[in-house]
C-alpha cells in the first residue's frame, strides 16, 4: 500500500469539524480533523521530527536552484509523501537559493525564522483554510527577505502579493492536494516572482516528478510535472 498513515499505512480521512485525538507517538492529545480509517492520529510535530536538520544541509548548500535543494529534502528521511514539514521545506529552499543567487540576507537567522513560522502552518490548511502551507510558505519566504510586518507598506504588499500568486498556480490545478506538487508550483511561482520585484535570479529548471507511484491521489496527466506530460522520465524517488 501507497504511504498514508504512519502508523499502520491505512489511507486517511478527514473530518468536517475538531475531534478530540490522541497522538499515536506522543500521546498528547489535541483536536485535529485528520486520522487514519484504523484511528490513528499524528501530530504535526511528530510528523515533522527531524526536520531541523534541513537547516545545516541548507547552509552547505551552493546552488541557485531551489528545486533542486527541495529535492534533497524531499530525499531526507523526515520527509513523507504528504505532510507539513512542506510548509518549512519551500521557504528554505528559496531562501538558500535566493541567498547563493546574491540575495543579501543573513541566512541562518532567517533559516531559523522560517523553521519557527512554518512550523505553525497545520497539515490540511490546503483544504481546511484555502490556503496551501506550500504557497503561504513563498509568503513567508517574501515577508522574511524584504522585513514585512502587520505594519509595513511596500514589503507586506509584496508579501501577500506572492502569496496569492502561489496560491493562484495551486488553486488553477486543482485538487487532491499533492504536497510535492503544490511545493514546486510554489517555488516556480516565487522564482519569477523575486526575478521581477528584486532582481535576483534563481535558476528555473524543468521539474519531472519522480514522486507519483507513492501518491495515492495523483492526478496524472493533469498534474504539469506528470512524466506523461513532459515526455521525459525521473527515477522514482524511495
Amino acid at each position: 500500500m501507497k504511504e498514508e498513515c504512519l502508523i499502520c499505512k491505512a489511507p486517511l480521512e478527514y473530518l468536517g469539524t475538531d475531534t478530540p485525538m490522541e497522538c499515536a507517538i506522543c500521546h498528547k492529545k489535541e483536536n485535529s480533523k485528520t486520522r487514519c480509517i484504523s484511528g490513528h492520529y499524528v501530530c504535526n510535530e511528530c510528523h515533522t521530527r527531524g526536520l531541523d536538520s534541513v537547516i545545516g544541509l541548507c547552509l552547505e548548500e551552493t546552488s541557485k536552484d531551489p528545486v533542486a535543494i527541495i529535492e534533497k529534502m524531499m530525499d531526507m528521511p523526515f520527509c513523507h509523501m504528504h505532510g507539513p514539514e512542506h510548509h518549512v521545506m519551500v521557504g528554505c529552499a528559496l531562501l538558500t537559493a535566493y541567498k547563493n543567487a546574491g540575495g543579501e540576507i543573513d541566512l541562518p537567522c532567517a533559516l531559523a525564522e522560517m523553521m519557527s513560522r512554518g512550523k505553525k502552518v497545520p497539515g490540511g490548511a490546503c483544504g481546511f483554510w484555502g490556503a496551501c502551507g506550500a504557497g503561504v510558505s513563498a509568503g513567508m519566504f517574501v515577508s522574511i527577505i524584504t522585513k514585512a510586518s502587520p505594519l509595513t507598506t511596500d514589503s507586506w504588499g509584496l508579501a501577500n502579493l506572492m502569496t496569492s500568486m502561489a496560491l493562484e498556480s495551486i488553486g488553477t490545478i486543482g485538487g487532491p492536494r499533492c504536497c510535492k506538487r503544490d511545493s514546486f508550483l510554489s517555488i516556480l511561482a516565487a522564482v519569477d516572482f523575486v526575478k521581477e520585484h528584486f532582481g535576483i535570479e534563481m535558476e528555473k529548471p524543468e521539474i519531472v516528478c519522480r514522486y507519483s507511484s507513492r501518491n495515492n491521489q495523483c492526478i496524472g496527466k493533469r498534474c504539469p510535472f506528470s512524466a506523461a506530460v513532459s515526455g521525459k522520465t525521473k527515477k522514482q524517488s524511495r
